[in-house]
């Protein structure tokens, strides 16, 4: 039995947790389900590079697809702490770390883990 590559196990999971997110804002279409796929062939090379940094591959793919995502498309995911009277996006906390979580800048609050918008209420 093959033994299971832990970088690909963390790209694929941080792939997971990214696609959960998008599909929770019905925002899981072809063009953005390529944007991750690119962020994570990015950051495939990173994580070969500095292996230890695996358990940051999470929140490091959040931002690359969400940067994407804005160059393209618009903010995303925008903040439903706040209402629509100013729209703005959330953001991904810590920015270089574990356990990343979804961020409202306006009011400091977390919102919900990189991978848990569709669990917020």
């Amino acid at each position: 039995m093959d033994e299971v590559n832990p970088l690909e196990q963390a790209l694929h999971g941080a792939r997971a947790l990214i696609m959960a997110d998008l599909a929770a804002d019905d925002v899981a279409g072809a063009e953005t389900v390529s944007l991750v796929e690119e962020a994570v062939a990015h950051r495939r090379w990173w994580v070969e590079q500095w292996p230890d940094g695996a358990p940051y591959l999470a929140g490091l793919v959040a931002q690359d697809v969400q940067d994407a995502v804005l160059e393209r498309f618009g903010r995303w995911p925008l903040c439903p702490v706040c209402g629509g009277h100013d729209p703005h996006a959330l953001d991904v906390e810590p920015e270089l770390g574990p356990d990343p979580h979804w961020v409202c800048p306006e009011q400091a609050v977390v919102v919900a883990r990189v991978g848990g918008l569709g669990a917020r209420p």
